[in-house]
């Protein structure tokens, strides 16, 4: 069948890396140097990673290709998610010592090649189960459960339209949010959906707005709530969550939170 599909320009391509985060169903992988599509059957064709390539190379073209395959998506997600598992972190180590000495006069390579490792296996998406209190936790007054339902949680990393957020109360949070607020988890993040974002240091701003704007198209989340710090900068959170919503169909209710530096809510309202 005819479709939208990927379409990667070899002479262009450096094989940074940088178009594989935003590649959700991670059919894209960097092989000898260069990305490259590995099965028709799970590009979506959306070009959520175009966005991301600093070179132009990636673009999308209509042509002669496999239907879109969920099942296909999930077989290898959940294969990829069981390779890492074993050796995760013997990658990583050898990884970061092979580029730091074979890379060390080349800084453009050494960055090249942290840039390619923002592809690994440990930002496969997964869903967690809530888990009971245990004798050894339970013992510890202090102790506190994660409210945590999902991985990745950096909105760069995340699908807007993923299972997990259909339906569900959405929090937003700047990163500094959770080191601030001693009882994020507790307050804050029981019983809704996470990502995070920083609006200061994070790139490709427009992506988070047209991200939010899915999250509530397509997902339909039911609520959304913006935390962020008292400081200047944080307040532009605030704005991509609220351009996204004007160009959104649908209409959701939207929560603003501000903590201080030292960690105090200083105000919480519906906008």
């Amino acid at each position: 069948m005819k479709r939208q599909i990927i379409k990667i320009d070899e002479e262009k391509c450096t094989g940074c890396g940088l178009c594989i985060p935003n590649c959700h169903e991670q059919a894209i992988q960097i092989i000898n140097g260069k990305a490259r599509l590995i099965n028709d059957a799970i590009c979506d064709g959306l070009g959520a990673c175009l966005g991301e390539c600093p070179e132009g190379a990636l673009t999308l073209e209509e042509r002669d290709a496999e239907p879109f395959d969920e099942k296909k998506v999930r077989a290898h997600l959940e294969h990829r998610e069981e390779a890492a598992s074993g050796d995760e972190k013997n990658i990583a180590g050898k990884s970061l010592d092979a580029l730091f000495d074979n890379e060390a006069g080349n800084p453009l390579k050494l960055i090249n090649g942290l840039q390619t490792m923002r592809s690994c296996p440990g930002s496969a998406p997964a869903v967690f189960e809530k888990k009971l209190p245990t004798a050894a936790n339970a013992s510890h007054e202090d102790a506190q459960q994660s409210e945590l339902t999902h991985w990745p949680i950096q909105l760069h990393l995340l699908n807007p339209v993923a299972d997990f957020f259909r339906g569900k109360d959405v929090v937003l949070a700047a990163d500094c949010v959770a080191f601030s607020l001693a009882g994020f988890h507790n307050r804050f993040l029981k019983g809704k959906n996470l990502a995070i974002a920083c609006p200061k240091l994070d790139s490709d701003l427009e992506v988070y707005a047209e991200k939010i704007r899915r999250m509530v198209d397509e997902a339909k989340i039911n609520t959304l709530t913006v935390i962020m710090m008292q400081v200047p900068c944080c307040r532009g959170l605030l704005q991509i969550a609220q351009a996204a919503l004007q160009k959104a169909q649908r209409k959701v209710p939207l929560k603003a939170v501000i903590i201080s530096t030292q960690g105090e809510v200083l105000s919480e309202e519906w906008l």
